[in-house]
């Protein structure tokens, strides 16, 4: 988002500039150049020297890779519709150029929607590349043609368009420029706040990311349309009631709620605060002759909002502050742009501004409620910190009042571990790695046999070292250095362990693939427990690295424990291509031992273990036209519960 926010707004500096400094002619020659020019640049494949090395924070290299292989051409896209409405203006058609903006933008939503039900599941990532490579072609070619006769025009930029009001005649003030920024940084910023508070905090469910992009989109398209669907007197009062269940559920939250109700909460609530904020674009657009401005000013909020939200907060705070303040900002924007067009003495006039204005000072009298609640929601863990990955927390709790304490990490809504305090218990293993789960029962079984060496993907609070004796050897692989210095700092396992142990930051995959055969008796990849699924963990490809790292007897124990994804089946089908027997082994819950459901599957060609551990399987559910998973293909609609 925060690539393609900053693409965007490069995107519209440039088609402001070509239209303000160039001659219809020169324009036509410059975006065509510059469109073979990116035809060059296809497909968009990356190159493998975009790996990363190991513990470098991604943000740089996310953005490099993006502007490497995708740059030119969105950065071409992006200023597109600021350009071809201006020479539709100049042309003096009579259309109203900004609703092209409205049609632009549900071509926007049109795709986000199709894309993971249509077009993941059908085309494999190179098929993708080749047919969008195709599709871009066509685009350049039908951008340049446009260019060419936007060139033969004659016709003078027009001074008006249908909607415009003779007070939108005159040219924008650095004010009015300003209210453009904070209205669209404000959309933005509560866009991508939402989203995280969503998916991290209420349920991580996959693609429900979708849902607040699209509302965001369709506001877009509904303001920018015509000025029949943004109404003040309808979404001015909404707006204020928005704001204040935003502040509402910060301040004490709707966990009382099922998250069905809390997630329709929050994306009305964003609804209406976007839709207030992209209407009062709408309102105060200016004439066709200052469109490719207005478009810049946009697209430099928007930036804003993003830089804020995805780069700034998760450096500078401890907490998720950046929603609160996003909230503040909005209505701050929203009272600034009302005040502007309904002076103060002129609202005290009439008593239905009297109650718009009642509801804002309302919202001041709930704005403690964004402080006060993320402060006490951040004070009371025993730790709470982010970074690039995520922010994570460490609490204390006692699950009944003569139970012993247990220390937890968890990210938004997902545990990674618990570790029970009290000194003769912090050995056990608990929660989804319990002697009665999976992996519990293939190192038992396997520890019979002599000194085990034993890698993990993922090491969370690292529990699975409980298993650990003096002459085992431990390999954990860990992407996340938080994690790390948390697993020392605040639980024991780590440095309680007896055995030879270590920790490799970095990519499991890329960190496996420079290594040297490591001879795992039991590796377990422990990575799926959220709604952010590596794939590249699950592919075909991924499995035939892990057996290069296996003994001949070993047990590649794979954790899919997971609340809305079926993942059995895809392991199923991978143990099959490789000629792998597997099994499922589930368990339920031990309150008393503090352990949780979990699902394993063990893969393995040690007969004598699977002999023993059959008798704990359950059966995987099958999937039918279930395609194998590669580094080329993956299918997360198919085996959505």
């Amino acid at each position: 988002m925060l690539f393609f926010q900053i693409a965007l707004l490069l995107g519209y500096s440039y088609a402001h500039w070509l239209t303000s400094k160039f001659p219809p002619r020169r324009q036509m020659l410059i975006h065509a150049g510059l469109l073979c020019v990116s035809i060059l640049s296809l497909p968009i494949i990356p190159n493998v020297w975009w790996k990363p090395a190991g513990t470098e924070d991604p943000l740089l290299r996310i953005l490099g890779l993006l502007a490497a292989t995708i740059g030119l051409p969105y950065f071409l896209l992006s200023s597109t519709s600021p350009l071809l409405q201006a020479w539709m203006a100049r042309a003096g058609t009579g259309a109203i150029p900004y609703r092209f903006f409205a049609l632009s933008n549900l071509g926007s939503m049109l795709a986000l929607l199709s894309y993971p039900v249509v077009v993941e599941p059908t085309l494999t990532n190179k098929e993708q590349a080749w047919s969008w490579t195709i599709g871009y072609s066509l685009f350049a070619a039908l951008c340049g043609f446009t260019a060419f006769r936007a060139s033969k025009a004659s016709a003078p930029m027009r001074t008006a368009i249908a909607d415009d009001s003779a007070e939108l005649e005159e040219a924008p003030t650095l004010r009015r420029y300003l209210v453009w920024i904070a209205l669209a940084a404000s959309a933005s910023a509560l866009l991508l706040s939402v989203t995280t508070h969503i998916t991290e905090n209420v349920a991580s469910i996959p693609f429900l990311w979708i849902l607040p992009l699209a509302l965001y989109l369709l506001t877009f398209i509904l303001c920018f349309e015509g000025s029949i669907w943004y109404q003040r007197i309808v979404f001015l009062p909404l707006f204020a009631v928005s704001i204040a269940a935003l502040a509402w559920g910060i301040g004490h939250g709707y966990g009382d709620y099922g998250f069905r109700i809390q997630i329709a909460i929050y994306a009305a609530c964003l609804f209406v605060c976007c839709m207030v904020c992209h209407g009062e674009l709408a309102r105060t657009k200016p004439a066709a002759r200052y469109l490719t401005s207005f478009y810049l000013m946009v697209s430099v909020g928007g930036a804003i909002g993003g830089l804020f939200v995805a780069f700034l907060a998760p450096h500078i705070f401890n907490a998720f502050y950046e929603f609160p303040i996003s909230i503040a900002g909005a209505t701050l924007a929203v009272l600034a742009v009302y005040f502007r067009d309904e002076p103060m003495l002129q609202a005290l006039r009439s008593p239905r501004q009297w109650i718009w204005l009642a509801s804002f000072f309302l919202i001041v009298y709930l704005g403690r409620y964004l402080y006060e609640g993320e402060r006490d929601s951040a004070d009371n863990p025993v730790y709470l910190g982010r970074n690039f990955y995520g922010a994570l927390r460490v609490n204390d709790t006692k699950k009944t009042v003569d139970q012993d304490a247990i220390r937890s990490l968890t990210h938004g809504t997902i545990n990674h571990g618990d570790q029970y305090l009290d000194t003769i218990r912090r050995h056990e293993p608990t929660t989804y790695y319990g002697h009665e789960t999976g992996i519990g029962r293939a190192i038992d079984e396997l520890q019979s046999t002599g000194p085990l060496k034993v890698g993990v993907v993922g090491l969370g609070t690292g529990t699975i070292a409980a298993y650990s004796r003096p002459f085992d050897t431990y390999r954990y692989y860990e992407i996340n250095p938080l994690v790390l210095d948390i697993a020392h700092k605040y639980f024991y396992y780590l440095d309680d362990s007896k055995a030879k142990l270590s920790v490799e930051l970095g990519d499991a995959r890329l960190t496996l693939e420079r290594e040297q055969p490591q001879n795992f008796d039991v590796l377990a990849v422990d990575a799926f427990s959220s709604d952010s699924i590596p794939v590249h963990l699950l592919t075909n490809e991924a499995f035939k690295l892990y057996w290069r790292h296996m003994k001949p007897s070993g047990i590649l124990a794979i954790h899919i424990s997971n609340r809305y994804l079926d993942l059995g089946p895809i392991v199923e089908q991978e143990a099959k291509a490789l000629g792998k027997p597997d099994i499922l082994i589930s368990n339920d819950d031990n309150d008393a031992a503090d352990v949780s459901v979990a699902d394993w599957v063990l893969v393995t060609t040690n007969q004598t273990a699977l002999d023993h551990l059959t008798q704990f399987a359950t059966t995987i559910e099958k999937k039918p036209k279930l395609r194998m998973w590669t580094d080329d293909y993956s299918n997360l609609w198919q085996i959505l519960k």
